[in-house]
Protein backbone atom coordinates (compact mmCIF):
# COMPACT_ATOMS: atom_id res chain seq x y z
CA UNK A 1 0.00 0.00 0.00
CA UNK A 2 1.42 3.39 -0.98
CA UNK A 3 1.49 6.35 1.40
CA UNK A 4 -1.14 8.10 -0.71
CA UNK A 5 -3.37 5.04 -0.56
CA UNK A 6 -2.87 4.84 3.19
CA UNK A 7 -3.91 8.44 3.86
CA UNK A 8 -6.25 9.00 0.95
CA UNK A 9 -4.68 12.18 -0.42
CA UNK A 10 -2.07 14.79 0.45
CA UNK A 11 -4.51 17.00 2.37
CA UNK A 12 -5.61 14.11 4.52
CA UNK A 13 -2.01 13.18 5.20
CA UNK A 14 -1.20 16.77 6.22
CA UNK A 15 -4.21 16.87 8.53
CA UNK A 16 -3.11 13.64 10.20
CA UNK A 17 0.16 15.24 11.27
CA UNK A 18 -1.12 18.78 11.96
CA UNK A 19 -0.52 20.18 15.49
CA UNK A 20 -4.27 20.65 15.96
CA UNK A 21 -4.80 16.87 15.83
CA UNK A 22 -1.48 15.63 17.23
CA UNK A 23 -0.74 18.05 20.10
CA UNK A 24 -2.02 17.54 23.63
CA UNK A 25 -1.77 20.29 26.25
CA UNK A 26 -1.60 18.99 29.81
CA UNK A 27 -2.83 21.36 32.55
CA UNK A 28 -2.23 20.80 36.27
CA UNK A 29 -5.02 22.16 38.50
CA UNK A 30 -3.79 24.37 41.35
CA UNK A 31 -5.58 26.10 44.21
CA UNK A 32 -6.18 29.83 43.90
CA UNK A 33 -3.37 31.83 45.53
CA UNK A 34 -5.30 35.11 45.61
CA UNK A 35 -6.74 34.52 49.12
CA UNK A 36 -3.22 34.08 50.49
CA UNK A 37 -2.09 37.23 48.71
CA UNK A 38 -4.99 39.25 50.10
CA UNK A 39 -4.48 38.05 53.68
CA UNK A 40 -0.71 38.59 53.64
CA UNK A 41 -1.27 42.09 52.27
CA UNK A 42 -3.78 42.82 55.03
CA UNK A 43 -1.41 41.73 57.78
CA UNK A 44 1.50 43.75 56.39
CA UNK A 45 -0.72 46.80 55.97
CA UNK A 46 -1.93 46.51 59.57
CA UNK A 47 1.64 46.26 60.89
CA UNK A 48 2.58 49.52 59.16
CA UNK A 49 -0.67 51.11 60.36
CA UNK A 50 0.23 50.36 63.99
CA UNK A 51 3.38 52.43 63.51
CA UNK A 52 1.76 55.30 61.62
CA UNK A 53 -1.09 55.73 64.11
CA UNK A 54 1.27 55.33 67.09
CA UNK A 55 -0.50 52.25 68.38
CA UNK A 56 2.96 50.98 69.28
CA UNK A 57 6.07 52.84 70.37
CA UNK A 58 8.21 54.39 67.66
CA UNK A 59 11.16 52.33 68.86
CA UNK A 60 9.31 49.16 67.82
CA UNK A 61 9.59 50.01 64.12
CA UNK A 62 12.50 47.60 63.63
CA UNK A 63 10.53 44.72 65.11
CA UNK A 64 7.46 45.49 63.01
CA UNK A 65 9.65 45.66 59.91
CA UNK A 66 11.13 42.25 60.65
CA UNK A 67 7.66 40.76 61.18
CA UNK A 68 6.50 42.08 57.81
CA UNK A 69 9.68 40.80 56.17
CA UNK A 70 9.45 37.24 57.47
CA UNK A 71 5.66 36.91 57.29
CA UNK A 72 4.21 38.90 54.41
CA UNK A 73 7.05 38.78 51.88
CA UNK A 74 7.43 34.95 51.64
CA UNK A 75 3.65 34.48 51.49
CA UNK A 76 3.26 37.09 48.72
CA UNK A 77 6.07 35.42 46.75
CA UNK A 78 4.46 32.00 47.19
CA UNK A 79 1.11 33.40 46.04
CA UNK A 80 2.79 35.02 43.03
CA UNK A 81 4.49 31.78 41.94
CA UNK A 82 1.22 29.85 42.01
CA UNK A 83 -0.57 32.68 40.23
CA UNK A 84 1.95 32.30 37.39
CA UNK A 85 1.37 28.53 37.41
CA UNK A 86 -2.38 29.19 37.25
CA UNK A 87 -1.75 31.33 34.13
CA UNK A 88 -3.05 34.54 35.71
CA UNK A 89 -0.36 37.02 34.68
CA UNK A 90 -2.14 40.07 36.10
CA UNK A 91 -2.56 38.64 39.59
CA UNK A 92 0.96 37.19 39.50
CA UNK A 93 2.51 40.55 38.61
CA UNK A 94 0.54 42.36 41.33
CA UNK A 95 1.44 39.79 44.00
CA UNK A 96 5.10 39.94 42.98
CA UNK A 97 5.01 43.73 43.27
CA UNK A 98 3.42 43.42 46.73
CA UNK A 99 6.27 41.15 47.81
CA UNK A 100 8.84 43.63 46.52
CA UNK A 101 7.10 46.60 48.15
CA UNK A 102 6.90 44.95 51.57
CA UNK A 103 10.48 43.71 51.31
CA UNK A 104 11.80 47.15 50.39
CA UNK A 105 9.69 48.96 53.00
CA UNK A 106 10.65 46.50 55.72
CA UNK A 107 14.37 46.77 54.99
CA UNK A 108 14.25 50.57 54.99
CA UNK A 109 12.36 50.61 58.29
CA UNK A 110 14.70 48.06 59.86
CA UNK A 111 17.84 49.98 58.88
CA UNK A 112 16.54 53.53 59.35
CA UNK A 113 16.21 55.80 62.37
CA UNK A 114 12.92 55.14 64.22
CA UNK A 115 10.45 58.01 63.88
CA UNK A 116 12.56 59.96 61.39
CA UNK A 117 11.19 60.55 57.84
CA UNK A 118 13.24 58.96 55.08
CA UNK A 119 13.66 60.63 51.66
CA UNK A 120 14.73 57.24 50.27
CA UNK A 121 11.45 55.72 51.44
CA UNK A 122 9.59 58.62 49.83
CA UNK A 123 11.29 58.03 46.48
CA UNK A 124 10.62 54.30 46.65
CA UNK A 125 6.92 54.58 47.51
CA UNK A 126 6.18 57.39 45.06
CA UNK A 127 7.96 55.43 42.31
CA UNK A 128 5.66 52.49 43.03
CA UNK A 129 2.49 54.57 42.60
CA UNK A 130 2.45 54.51 38.74
CA UNK A 131 3.08 50.75 38.86
CA UNK A 132 0.13 50.24 41.18
CA UNK A 133 -2.09 52.40 38.97
CA UNK A 134 -1.13 50.40 35.86
CA UNK A 135 -1.97 47.17 37.69
CA UNK A 136 -5.24 48.78 38.84
CA UNK A 137 -6.26 49.54 35.25
CA UNK A 138 -5.43 45.98 34.17
CA UNK A 139 -7.31 44.37 37.08
CA UNK A 140 -10.36 46.59 36.56
CA UNK A 141 -11.31 44.63 33.42
CA UNK A 142 -12.05 41.42 35.29
CA UNK A 143 -11.42 41.70 39.05
CA UNK A 144 -12.83 44.99 40.43
CA UNK A 145 -12.23 43.89 44.03
CA UNK A 146 -8.54 43.34 43.34
CA UNK A 147 -8.47 46.63 41.44
CA UNK A 148 -9.91 48.45 44.46
CA UNK A 149 -7.18 46.98 46.67
CA UNK A 150 -4.53 48.26 44.24
CA UNK A 151 -6.11 51.71 44.09
CA UNK A 152 -6.32 52.02 47.88
CA UNK A 153 -2.73 50.85 48.09
CA UNK A 154 -1.64 53.49 45.56
CA UNK A 155 -3.38 56.25 47.55
CA UNK A 156 -1.70 55.08 50.73
CA UNK A 157 1.70 55.06 49.01
CA UNK A 158 1.12 58.65 47.88
CA UNK A 159 0.27 59.76 51.42
CA UNK A 160 3.08 57.83 53.09
CA UNK A 161 5.57 58.96 50.47
CA UNK A 162 4.48 62.58 50.95
CA UNK A 163 5.01 62.32 54.71
CA UNK A 164 8.43 60.73 54.26
CA UNK A 165 9.31 63.59 51.90
CA UNK A 166 8.50 66.20 54.55
CA UNK A 167 4.71 66.65 54.67
CA UNK A 168 3.03 67.38 58.06
CA UNK A 169 2.40 64.60 60.55
CA UNK A 170 -1.34 64.80 59.81
CA UNK A 171 -0.61 63.23 56.40
CA UNK A 172 0.89 60.22 58.15
CA UNK A 173 -2.25 59.88 60.26
CA UNK A 174 -4.46 59.91 57.18
CA UNK A 175 -2.19 57.28 55.59
CA UNK A 176 -2.55 55.17 58.71
CA UNK A 177 -6.34 55.23 58.52
CA UNK A 178 -6.12 54.28 54.86
CA UNK A 179 -4.10 51.34 56.15
CA UNK A 180 -6.97 50.38 58.45
CA UNK A 181 -9.34 50.42 55.47
CA UNK A 182 -6.86 48.34 53.46
CA UNK A 183 -6.55 45.78 56.23
CA UNK A 184 -10.34 45.35 56.54
CA UNK A 185 -10.75 45.27 52.76
CA UNK A 186 -8.01 42.66 52.38
CA UNK A 187 -9.59 40.46 55.06
CA UNK A 188 -12.95 40.62 53.28
CA UNK A 189 -11.33 39.81 49.95
CA UNK A 190 -9.42 36.86 51.41
CA UNK A 191 -12.58 35.46 53.02
CA UNK A 192 -14.67 35.94 49.88
CA UNK A 193 -12.06 34.23 47.69
CA UNK A 194 -11.62 31.29 50.07
CA UNK A 195 -15.38 30.72 50.21
CA UNK A 196 -15.63 31.02 46.44
CA UNK A 197 -12.83 28.53 45.85
CA UNK A 198 -14.34 26.03 48.28
CA UNK A 199 -17.87 26.29 46.92
CA UNK A 200 -16.85 26.71 43.24
CA UNK A 201 -19.28 29.62 43.07
CA UNK A 202 -19.47 33.20 44.30
CA UNK A 203 -20.62 33.36 47.93
CA UNK A 204 -19.73 36.95 48.89
CA UNK A 205 -19.81 39.68 46.20
CA UNK A 206 -16.54 39.97 44.27
CA UNK A 207 -17.71 41.82 41.18
CA UNK A 208 -16.09 39.43 38.72
CA UNK A 209 -16.69 40.26 35.06
CA UNK A 210 -15.38 39.42 31.61
CA UNK A 211 -12.93 36.50 31.47
CA UNK A 212 -12.72 36.40 35.28
CA UNK A 213 -16.46 35.69 35.45
CA UNK A 214 -16.45 33.25 32.55
CA UNK A 215 -13.62 31.26 34.15
CA UNK A 216 -15.87 30.54 37.11
CA UNK A 217 -19.34 30.40 35.57
CA UNK A 218 -18.65 29.41 31.97
CA UNK A 219 -18.06 26.04 30.37
CA UNK A 220 -14.67 24.32 30.13
CA UNK A 221 -14.63 24.92 26.38
CA UNK A 222 -14.90 28.67 26.99
CA UNK A 223 -11.70 28.60 29.02
CA UNK A 224 -9.72 26.36 26.66
CA UNK A 225 -10.56 28.26 23.49
CA UNK A 226 -7.36 30.38 23.51
CA UNK A 227 -5.06 28.01 25.42
CA UNK A 228 -2.78 27.57 22.41
CA UNK A 229 -1.97 31.31 22.52
CA UNK A 230 -1.02 31.42 26.21
CA UNK A 231 2.51 31.79 27.54
CA UNK A 232 4.14 28.41 28.07
CA UNK A 233 2.22 26.95 25.10
CA UNK A 234 3.06 29.43 22.37
CA UNK A 235 6.67 29.47 21.27
CA UNK A 236 7.55 33.00 22.43
CA UNK A 237 6.40 35.13 25.39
Amino acid sequence: MTPDQNFGDGAHRADAYSPDTAARIMLRPVASSLPLGFLAFGVASTLLTCLQLHWVEVGSSHQLALLALVFAVPLELLAAVFAFLARDAGAACALSVFAGVWAGTSLLLATGTPGKPSPVMAVFLLTMVPVMLLLFVAALQGKPLFAALLLLGAVRFVLTGAYEAGAPAAVQTVAGWFGVALGVFALYGGLALILEDGASRTVLPLGRRGHARTSLQGRLSDQLRDTAREAGVRRQL
